[in-house]
């Protein structure tokens, strides 16, 4: 297949900047044994050697050295520029040890030359609140790249599918000529965070530190922003915001679960720990690797989704990105069930790490039943959709729809309820489960179209709908209770 013209300075710009990562961290390591620049073994740390960890200057000057040769420094300054400066913040603070208060001063700085020169998310009309959610949004992102740097391969791996997913965003957009320097710079931020992970896949021979932490989550969080009229423009504003959202997913996941669960156990959030996602899964079983490769594939998941909702009708992309937040959503409570906590507070975690009945085990059930609604809706919504394809159609049936739909997600889950589905310790999922569902499933279906015949008079629902929505209830209630097999208490 022939490669789009338009896709060569692209590539040439992915190809140097990895070449370049790859020759300058060799480098960067002995350099960093030679400042003493290195990540000592601690109770609140993963790592179990000194470990070089310059390596973010191997990514920053390979990104420098191929945005000047591809003449970002004229076509897309700020960025360039403010992400140095960034990433000047993060070395200073690998070979000094800056306050946090330092460091957060330097991060609302370089986001606040973003906004000064015309760069935010254009998310609200009010530029002044607009202007607030951008600082919010670029500070936040940074620092959540800097936390999901706490396994080997984990930020740089992540940082090149994000920088991947954002390319394949601005490239099936109506003008993605306009975004040609920012779609150089995520090239080159993709290549010099792969050529950076030839050397940090586990076990790392060095880590990137803050400068490279820091550096790859200012970027992506810039590259997300636009002038009015490029990016801004679409009238979809939920595609807008979900976008970049879904794309970032992994590192706001991260940050979110770390923080909630750190302020719930009466701990700073800024206390660095290993109580992170990548850190439960390891705890739970799974080797590093395999943990690494969990999140990235979530994060591909993420990606995805945050394409269908820019570039697809809200029709099918809606639903898809409704089913993956209530997901990971569950993926979370499973996660924070897991111990990284010592019963005393403040003490460092020990190796015993293992699972523990807590507050969110205890409300497991009520996160069962809001992942059973969404899927109920969901299958509703998605059997509708099948039978009207036409337009004109689904118009004419909507009214009944809205009207139906709070009858139907009620109806299903009373009647699982009723069979006991929600009730009792979990259990591996046996047959006995499965007829369980599928006797739940007819009998909400049943009493479901006895109330709207009652209500209606007739059979306002098309039996299609209705037979093609059991089945998919069905189908998709099971299929949840399988994964949730996967991860058993």
């Amino acid at each position: 297949m022939p490669i789009a013209p338009a896709a060569m300075p692209l590539i040439q710009s992915f190809l140097m900047s990895f070449v370049a990562a790859l020759a300058l961290v060799p480098m960067a390591r002995r350099l960093s044994l030679r400042l003493d620049v290195v990540a000592r073994p601690r109770a609140d740390r993963w790592h179990r050697s000194v470990v070089p960890m310059l390596g973010g200057v191997a990514i920053g000057v390979a990104m420098l050295l191929t945005g000047l040769m591809h003449g970002l420094a004229e076509s897309a300054p700020v960025i360039l520029f403010a992400a140095m400066a960034m990433f000047l913040i993060g070395l200073l603070d690998d070979i000094m040890q800056l306050r946090p208060s330092t460091k957060l001063v330097g991060q609302i700085a370089a986001a606040a030359a973003l906004i000064y020169f015309g760069l935010r998310l254009n998310w609200l009309e009010s530029r002044l609140l607009d202007s607030v959610v951008t600082m919010v949004w670029v500070v936040g992102l940074t620092n959540a790249f800097n936390l999901l740097d706490n396994m080997d391969g984990l930020c740089a791996g992540t940082a090149f599918i994000v920088a991947v997913m954002l390319l394949a965003g601005f490239w099936t957009g109506v003008s993605y000529e306009n975004a040609m320097p920012e779609m150089l710079l995520l090239a080159a931020l993709a290549g010099g965070a792969a050529g950076f992970l030839v050397y940090n896949f586990p076990p790392a021979s060095i880590f990137m530190g803050d400068s490279g932490s820091l550096l790859l989550g200012f970027t992506l969080a810039a590259l997300t922003l636009g002038r009015e009229g490029i990016r801004a423009s679409r009238s979809d504003l939920l595609s807008v915001i979900a976008g970049p959202a879904f794309v970032l997913m992994i590192p706001i996941f991260d940050t979110t679960l770390v923080t909630v669960a750190r302020l719930l156990s009466g701990r700073s959030p800024a206390r660095g720990g290993r109580d992170h996602s990548s850190h439960r899964l390891v705890a739970i079983g799974l080797s590093e690797r395999n943990a690494v490769l969990v999140l990235w594939i979530l994060a591909l998941f993420g990606g995805g989704v945050g394409l269908l909702l820019r570039n697809l009708s809200p029709d099918w992309s809606l639903p898809v990105g409704a089913i993956f937040v209530v997901g990971m959503c569950a993926f979370a409570v499973y996660l924070a069930r897991v111990r990284v906590y010592d019963e005393v507070p403040g003490a460092p975690v020990g190796e015993g790490v293992t699972l523990v009945e807590s507050t969110f085990m205890n409300r497991r059930r009520v996160f069962e039943v809001l992942v059973d609604a969404s899927l109920i809706g969901a299958a509703y919504y998605a059997a509708t959709q099948l039978v009207f394809s036409d337009p004109e159609a689904y118009l004419r049936n909507a009214e009944v729809f809205y009207q139906s739909l709070p009858v139907i997600v009620v109806t299903q889950l009373v009647s699982f309820f009723a069979r006991g589905l929600y009730r009792g310790v979990w259990q591996p999922f046996a047959r006995g489960d499965v007829n369980k569902v599928l006797e739940a499933v007819l009998a909400g279906t049943a009493i479901a179209q006895v109330f709207l015949i009652a209500y209606y008079g007739s059979f306002a629902v098309s039996w299609k709908v209705v037979v093609l929505q059991a089945l998919m209830i069905a189908s998709a209630v099971i299929l949840s209770r399988l994964i949730g097999r996967m991860f058993p208490p």
